[in-house]
């Protein structure tokens, strides 16, 4: 019988990741010039392709924080 798989904490998950979906925020906002007004389409699919939902919802504040 196997150990039970122990999910890392939410705190424990965005210190793993953090730098990492900051980074793809700012790889996808260098493209706002090329894509203009398709952008915002652009960074939605992305968004939506991103896994898990809590790695896309960090990258999204980043978007938001960067953009500020």
């Amino acid at each position: 019988m196997s150990a039970p798989v122990e999910r890392a904490s939410r705190a424990d998950f965005h210190a793993l990741h953090q730098a990492q979906a900051r980074a793809l925020a700012e790889q996808w906002l260098a493209e706002r010039p090329r894509l203009q007004a398709a952008w915002f389409d652009w960074v939605a699919t992305q968004l939506y392709q991103l896994s898990p939902p809590e790695y896309a919802a960090m990258v999204r504040r980043e978007l938001q924080r960067l953009s500020g």
